[in-house]
């Protein structure tokens, strides 16, 4: 497989050869650059992580929503705290998962298109 990077826009296109223009931007075939082996692992690698982040991401979201029902819900204190520490926790892991991906993509470390 290889991988090639738009030079105007970042796009990354996976192909035996560069299109003939950009998808994203419509930059022609000559503003594509070849990624090395080394920056095509890392990319290869990091589009798994990138993906589990993102299905925890929504995962936590429904735990927020899950959370915010049992909250309305008001059975006890004893339960409402649990869904109180559940919903603030959610939030708080769905902010670090924003901030780690946008590591990522600062680094180039972002799944093939």
């Amino acid at each position: 497989m290889k991988l090639f990077k738009c030079e105007v826009c970042n796009y990354i296109h996976t192909g035996d050869d560069a299109p003939d223009k950009c998808p994203k931007c419509g930059a022609p075939k000559e503003k594509f650059a070849e990624l090395n082996e080394e920056a095509t692992t890392k990319v290869v690698r990091s589009e798994f992580s990138n993906t589990l982040h993102m299905e925890l991401y929504n995962v936590l979201q429904e735990v927020e929503d899950i959370a915010e029902a049992g909250i309305e819900d008001d059975l006890d204190p004893g339960c409402v705290a649990i869904f109180n520490k559940a919903k603030e926790q959610a939030i708080f892991l769905r902010k670090m998962i924003v901030a780690e991906l946008e590591i990522h993509m600062k680094k180039g470390k972002w799944g093939a298109e």
